[in-house]
Protein backbone atom coordinates (compact mmCIF):
# COMPACT_ATOMS: atom_id res chain seq x y z
CA UNK A 1 0.00 0.00 0.00
CA UNK A 2 2.70 2.51 0.95
CA UNK A 3 4.52 1.41 -2.27
CA UNK A 4 1.21 2.24 -4.13
CA UNK A 5 0.86 5.97 -2.48
CA UNK A 6 4.15 7.19 -3.54
CA UNK A 7 3.59 5.65 -6.90
CA UNK A 8 0.21 7.37 -6.97
CA UNK A 9 1.56 10.78 -5.40
CA UNK A 10 4.41 11.17 -7.93
CA UNK A 11 2.30 10.67 -10.97
CA UNK A 12 -0.15 13.16 -8.90
CA UNK A 13 2.45 15.65 -8.95
CA UNK A 14 3.22 15.13 -12.76
CA UNK A 15 -0.39 15.65 -13.53
CA UNK A 16 -0.65 19.06 -11.70
CA UNK A 17 2.33 20.22 -13.72
CA UNK A 18 1.10 19.23 -16.79
CA UNK A 19 -1.86 21.23 -16.25
CA UNK A 20 0.04 24.51 -15.19
CA UNK A 21 1.66 23.95 -18.19
CA UNK A 22 -1.31 23.25 -20.35
CA UNK A 23 -2.93 27.00 -18.96
CA UNK A 24 0.80 28.60 -19.66
CA UNK A 25 0.79 27.38 -23.19
CA UNK A 26 -2.71 28.73 -23.75
CA UNK A 27 -1.44 32.07 -22.06
CA UNK A 28 1.36 31.75 -24.71
CA UNK A 29 -0.96 31.61 -27.42
CA UNK A 30 -2.79 34.32 -26.44
CA UNK A 31 0.26 36.36 -25.86
CA UNK A 32 1.59 35.87 -29.41
CA UNK A 33 -2.09 36.76 -30.52
CA UNK A 34 -2.77 40.15 -28.56
CA UNK A 35 0.76 41.31 -29.11
CA UNK A 36 0.64 40.47 -32.77
CA UNK A 37 3.60 37.81 -32.83
CA UNK A 38 2.23 35.44 -35.08
CA UNK A 39 4.65 36.11 -38.14
CA UNK A 40 7.25 36.60 -35.56
CA UNK A 41 9.13 33.91 -36.92
CA UNK A 42 7.74 33.85 -40.58
CA UNK A 43 6.83 31.08 -42.71
CA UNK A 44 9.30 29.30 -40.87
CA UNK A 45 8.20 26.18 -38.30
CA UNK A 46 9.18 24.59 -35.98
CA UNK A 47 12.49 26.21 -36.29
CA UNK A 48 12.52 30.57 -36.58
CA UNK A 49 12.94 32.05 -39.65
CA UNK A 50 14.82 28.83 -40.51
CA UNK A 51 17.00 29.03 -37.46
CA UNK A 52 17.47 27.18 -34.44
CA UNK A 53 17.54 30.09 -32.21
CA UNK A 54 15.18 33.07 -32.88
CA UNK A 55 16.36 36.42 -34.01
CA UNK A 56 16.58 39.31 -31.00
CA UNK A 57 13.11 40.77 -31.62
CA UNK A 58 10.36 41.28 -29.39
CA UNK A 59 8.07 39.30 -31.84
CA UNK A 60 10.06 36.39 -32.66
CA UNK A 61 10.93 35.87 -28.86
CA UNK A 62 7.18 35.62 -28.14
CA UNK A 63 6.11 33.37 -30.83
CA UNK A 64 9.41 31.17 -29.98
CA UNK A 65 8.98 31.43 -26.56
CA UNK A 66 5.00 29.88 -27.14
CA UNK A 67 6.94 26.82 -29.43
CA UNK A 68 9.48 26.37 -26.19
CA UNK A 69 6.52 26.25 -24.20
CA UNK A 70 4.26 23.41 -26.37
CA UNK A 71 7.02 21.11 -26.85
CA UNK A 72 7.66 21.15 -23.13
CA UNK A 73 4.03 20.53 -22.21
CA UNK A 74 4.43 17.91 -25.08
CA UNK A 75 6.94 15.78 -22.73
CA UNK A 76 4.62 16.20 -19.73
CA UNK A 77 1.92 15.01 -21.25
CA UNK A 78 3.96 12.49 -22.71
CA UNK A 79 5.50 11.31 -19.21
CA UNK A 80 1.78 11.49 -17.82
CA UNK A 81 -0.28 9.57 -20.89
CA UNK A 82 2.69 6.26 -19.94
CA UNK A 83 2.24 6.59 -16.03
CA UNK A 84 -1.66 7.04 -16.15
CA UNK A 85 -1.92 4.41 -18.62
CA UNK A 86 0.21 1.90 -16.98
CA UNK A 87 -1.40 2.31 -13.84
CA UNK A 88 -5.37 2.75 -14.36
CA UNK A 89 -5.84 1.91 -17.69
CA UNK A 90 -8.31 -0.87 -16.57
CA UNK A 91 -10.65 2.40 -16.26
CA UNK A 92 -12.78 4.05 -18.22
CA UNK A 93 -11.85 7.62 -17.99
CA UNK A 94 -7.93 7.04 -18.27
CA UNK A 95 -9.20 4.72 -21.62
CA UNK A 96 -10.79 8.35 -23.09
CA UNK A 97 -8.85 11.44 -21.40
CA UNK A 98 -5.18 9.61 -22.06
CA UNK A 99 -6.06 9.63 -26.21
CA UNK A 100 -8.06 12.84 -26.13
CA UNK A 101 -5.13 14.67 -24.35
CA UNK A 102 -2.47 13.82 -26.56
CA UNK A 103 -4.54 13.85 -29.78
CA UNK A 104 -5.96 17.46 -28.82
CA UNK A 105 -2.29 18.37 -27.86
CA UNK A 106 -1.05 17.27 -31.71
CA UNK A 107 -4.22 18.84 -33.19
CA UNK A 108 -3.29 21.92 -31.19
CA UNK A 109 0.14 22.33 -32.84
CA UNK A 110 -0.58 20.62 -35.95
CA UNK A 111 -2.92 23.82 -36.40
CA UNK A 112 -0.56 27.07 -35.15
CA UNK A 113 1.97 25.01 -37.75
CA UNK A 114 -0.47 24.96 -40.43
CA UNK A 115 -1.22 29.33 -39.39
CA UNK A 116 2.57 29.90 -39.43
CA UNK A 117 3.09 27.87 -42.72
CA UNK A 118 -0.54 28.32 -44.69
CA UNK A 119 -1.71 31.96 -43.09
CA UNK A 120 -3.65 32.70 -40.13
CA UNK A 121 -7.56 33.21 -41.22
CA UNK A 122 -9.85 33.80 -38.46
CA UNK A 123 -11.70 30.55 -38.35
CA UNK A 124 -8.63 28.35 -38.16
CA UNK A 125 -7.18 30.63 -35.45
CA UNK A 126 -10.50 30.40 -33.37
CA UNK A 127 -10.64 26.77 -33.71
CA UNK A 128 -7.02 26.87 -32.64
CA UNK A 129 -8.17 28.06 -28.94
CA UNK A 130 -10.97 26.06 -28.84
CA UNK A 131 -8.79 22.53 -29.33
CA UNK A 132 -6.32 23.99 -26.79
CA UNK A 133 -9.42 24.34 -24.88
CA UNK A 134 -10.50 20.82 -25.15
CA UNK A 135 -6.36 19.93 -24.31
CA UNK A 136 -6.51 21.62 -21.24
CA UNK A 137 -9.96 20.11 -19.59
CA UNK A 138 -8.83 16.81 -20.67
CA UNK A 139 -5.31 16.98 -18.79
CA UNK A 140 -7.37 18.92 -16.33
CA UNK A 141 -9.63 15.84 -15.87
CA UNK A 142 -7.22 13.31 -15.46
CA UNK A 143 -5.59 15.05 -13.30
CA UNK A 144 -8.90 15.13 -11.00
CA UNK A 145 -8.99 11.52 -11.51
CA UNK A 146 -5.83 10.66 -10.21
CA UNK A 147 -6.48 12.97 -7.29
CA UNK A 148 -9.59 11.73 -6.38
CA UNK A 149 -9.33 7.64 -7.00
CA UNK A 150 -8.96 6.70 -3.41
CA UNK A 151 -11.73 8.56 -2.10
CA UNK A 152 -13.06 11.40 -3.41
CA UNK A 153 -14.76 10.14 -6.50
CA UNK A 154 -16.89 7.70 -4.67
CA UNK A 155 -19.54 10.95 -4.47
CA UNK A 156 -20.00 10.65 -8.39
CA UNK A 157 -22.16 7.69 -7.49
CA UNK A 158 -24.68 9.95 -5.37
CA UNK A 159 -28.12 10.37 -7.84
CA UNK A 160 -28.16 13.23 -10.06
CA UNK A 161 -31.43 14.14 -11.40
CA UNK A 162 -31.17 13.64 -15.04
CA UNK A 163 -32.32 16.98 -15.99
CA UNK A 164 -29.55 18.59 -13.68
CA UNK A 165 -26.79 16.67 -15.82
CA UNK A 166 -28.53 17.54 -19.37
CA UNK A 167 -28.57 21.14 -18.19
CA UNK A 168 -24.66 21.27 -16.76
CA UNK A 169 -23.70 19.40 -20.26
CA UNK A 170 -25.52 21.77 -22.27
CA UNK A 171 -23.97 24.82 -20.52
CA UNK A 172 -20.61 23.39 -21.17
CA UNK A 173 -21.19 22.78 -25.07
CA UNK A 174 -22.72 26.67 -25.08
CA UNK A 175 -19.40 27.70 -22.99
CA UNK A 176 -17.37 26.23 -25.91
CA UNK A 177 -19.59 27.99 -28.23
CA UNK A 178 -18.66 31.33 -26.94
CA UNK A 179 -15.57 31.09 -26.54
CA UNK A 180 -15.57 30.36 -30.19
CA UNK A 181 -17.71 33.51 -30.66
CA UNK A 182 -14.68 35.59 -28.37
CA UNK A 183 -11.88 34.17 -30.26
CA UNK A 184 -13.45 34.89 -33.89
CA UNK A 185 -14.32 38.28 -32.25
CA UNK A 186 -10.38 38.71 -31.66
CA UNK A 187 -8.91 37.46 -34.80
CA UNK A 188 -11.54 39.15 -37.07
CA UNK A 189 -10.52 42.50 -35.41
CA UNK A 190 -14.03 43.10 -34.19
CA UNK A 191 -12.80 43.37 -30.07
CA UNK A 192 -13.12 47.77 -30.54
CA UNK A 193 -16.07 47.70 -32.56
CA UNK A 194 -17.71 48.76 -29.66
CA UNK A 195 -15.79 51.70 -28.32
CA UNK A 196 -17.40 51.70 -25.03
CA UNK A 197 -19.15 49.21 -22.20
CA UNK A 198 -21.58 47.61 -21.50
CA UNK A 199 -23.56 49.71 -24.15
CA UNK A 200 -22.20 49.67 -27.82
CA UNK A 201 -21.23 52.62 -28.98
CA UNK A 202 -23.49 54.26 -26.84
CA UNK A 203 -26.69 52.19 -27.86
CA UNK A 204 -28.44 49.37 -26.03
CA UNK A 205 -29.34 47.60 -29.86
CA UNK A 206 -26.43 48.70 -32.43
CA UNK A 207 -27.52 45.92 -34.36
CA UNK A 208 -26.19 42.77 -35.36
CA UNK A 209 -24.97 43.66 -38.75
CA UNK A 210 -20.75 43.44 -39.78
CA UNK A 211 -18.31 43.98 -36.93
CA UNK A 212 -20.38 45.74 -35.03
CA UNK A 213 -22.99 42.42 -34.42
CA UNK A 214 -19.91 40.45 -34.07
CA UNK A 215 -18.56 42.44 -30.88
CA UNK A 216 -22.20 42.71 -29.67
CA UNK A 217 -23.47 39.09 -30.72
CA UNK A 218 -20.40 38.01 -28.35
CA UNK A 219 -21.99 40.03 -25.28
CA UNK A 220 -25.38 39.16 -25.95
CA UNK A 221 -24.00 35.50 -25.62
CA UNK A 222 -22.29 36.24 -22.41
CA UNK A 223 -24.64 37.81 -20.90
CA UNK A 224 -27.00 34.33 -21.76
CA UNK A 225 -23.88 32.15 -20.39
CA UNK A 226 -24.01 34.03 -17.17
CA UNK A 227 -28.00 33.17 -17.04
CA UNK A 228 -27.58 29.87 -17.52
CA UNK A 229 -24.27 29.56 -15.03
CA UNK A 230 -26.67 31.25 -12.47
CA UNK A 231 -29.43 28.95 -12.69
CA UNK A 232 -26.95 26.10 -12.15
CA UNK A 233 -25.93 27.87 -9.19
CA UNK A 234 -29.59 28.34 -7.73
CA UNK A 235 -30.09 24.23 -8.94
CA UNK A 236 -27.53 23.10 -7.57
CA UNK A 237 -27.85 24.86 -3.73
CA UNK A 238 -30.31 22.69 -2.90
CA UNK A 239 -28.70 19.54 -3.27
CA UNK A 240 -25.09 21.17 -1.29
CA UNK A 241 -25.72 18.44 1.58
CA UNK A 242 -25.50 15.85 -1.18
CA UNK A 243 -23.55 17.03 -3.56
CA UNK A 244 -21.17 19.32 -2.38
CA UNK A 245 -18.81 19.37 -5.29
CA UNK A 246 -21.34 20.22 -7.69
CA UNK A 247 -22.82 23.33 -5.50
CA UNK A 248 -19.13 24.63 -5.16
CA UNK A 249 -17.87 23.96 -8.31
CA UNK A 250 -21.04 26.07 -9.87
CA UNK A 251 -20.30 29.33 -7.46
CA UNK A 252 -16.72 29.12 -8.77
CA UNK A 253 -17.84 29.08 -11.87
CA UNK A 254 -20.21 32.14 -11.72
CA UNK A 255 -17.56 33.97 -10.23
CA UNK A 256 -15.16 33.36 -13.03
CA UNK A 257 -17.73 34.38 -15.36
CA UNK A 258 -18.76 37.72 -13.96
CA UNK A 259 -14.98 38.32 -13.55
CA UNK A 260 -14.59 37.82 -17.26
CA UNK A 261 -17.40 39.70 -18.11
CA UNK A 262 -15.63 42.96 -16.13
CA UNK A 263 -12.26 41.80 -18.02
CA UNK A 264 -14.12 41.99 -21.36
CA UNK A 265 -14.82 45.56 -20.54
CA UNK A 266 -11.40 45.95 -19.51
CA UNK A 267 -10.26 45.00 -22.94
CA UNK A 268 -12.25 47.91 -25.04
CA UNK A 269 -11.77 50.33 -22.10
CA UNK A 270 -8.17 49.94 -21.99
CA UNK A 271 -8.10 49.84 -25.81
CA UNK A 272 -7.01 45.99 -26.03
CA UNK A 273 -3.98 46.49 -23.42
CA UNK A 274 -1.92 42.98 -22.90
CA UNK A 275 -2.91 42.64 -19.70
CA UNK A 276 -6.74 42.88 -20.45
CA UNK A 277 -6.40 40.28 -23.15
CA UNK A 278 -4.47 37.54 -21.37
CA UNK A 279 -6.34 37.94 -18.12
CA UNK A 280 -9.88 37.62 -20.34
CA UNK A 281 -8.51 34.28 -22.19
CA UNK A 282 -6.99 33.40 -18.74
CA UNK A 283 -10.33 33.38 -16.97
CA UNK A 284 -12.25 31.90 -19.89
CA UNK A 285 -10.08 29.00 -19.68
CA UNK A 286 -10.32 28.61 -15.78
CA UNK A 287 -14.31 28.95 -16.53
CA UNK A 288 -14.12 26.22 -19.52
CA UNK A 289 -11.91 23.85 -16.63
CA UNK A 290 -14.01 24.40 -13.94
CA UNK A 291 -17.84 23.46 -16.11
CA UNK A 292 -15.71 20.37 -17.58
CA UNK A 293 -15.12 19.29 -13.80
CA UNK A 294 -18.96 19.75 -13.14
CA UNK A 295 -20.22 17.63 -16.34
CA UNK A 296 -17.40 15.16 -15.39
CA UNK A 297 -19.04 14.81 -11.89
CA UNK A 298 -22.01 13.90 -13.03
CA UNK A 299 -20.97 10.61 -14.67
CA UNK A 300 -21.43 7.76 -11.94
CA UNK A 301 -18.45 5.43 -11.42
CA UNK A 302 -17.62 2.21 -13.75
CA UNK A 303 -18.57 -0.76 -12.28
CA UNK A 304 -16.28 -2.53 -8.88
CA UNK A 305 -14.26 -4.33 -11.85
CA UNK A 306 -13.22 -0.86 -13.48
CA UNK A 307 -12.54 0.93 -10.12
CA UNK A 308 -9.85 -1.95 -8.40
CA UNK A 309 -6.68 0.34 -8.23
CA UNK A 310 -3.94 0.37 -11.02
CA UNK A 311 -3.84 -2.38 -12.87
CA UNK A 312 -0.36 -3.75 -11.67
CA UNK A 313 -1.29 -3.91 -8.67
CA UNK A 314 -5.59 -5.47 -9.02
CA UNK A 315 -5.97 -8.29 -6.26
CA UNK A 316 -7.79 -11.62 -7.29
CA UNK A 317 -10.52 -10.56 -5.28
CA UNK A 318 -13.04 -7.71 -6.97
CA UNK A 319 -13.34 -4.61 -4.06
CA UNK A 320 -15.25 -1.94 -3.62
CA UNK A 321 -15.39 0.76 -5.99
CA UNK A 322 -12.44 3.21 -5.09
CA UNK A 323 -11.01 1.54 -2.51
CA UNK A 324 -7.63 1.05 -2.43
CA UNK A 325 -5.96 -2.48 -2.32
CA UNK A 326 -5.20 -3.77 1.63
Amino acid sequence: MRERVRSSGGLRWLAAAATVGMFLVLIAGATVTNTGSGEGCGRSWPFCHGRVLPPLTVESIIEYSHRLVTGIEGILIAALAIGAWRGWRQRREVRILVPTMVSFLLLQAGLGAWAVVYGQSPPTMALHFGVSLTAFASVLLLAAFLYEVDGFEAMRDRPVAPGLRRVIWATLGYTYLLVYLGAYVRHTNSALACTDWPLCNGEVWPGLSGPVGIMFAHRLASVAGTLFIAALVVWTWRLRRQRPDLCWSSQIALVLILLQSLSGGWVVLSKLTVAATITHAGLVTLLFGVLSYMAYRTLPLPSAREAVGPASEQPARVLKAGAPPR
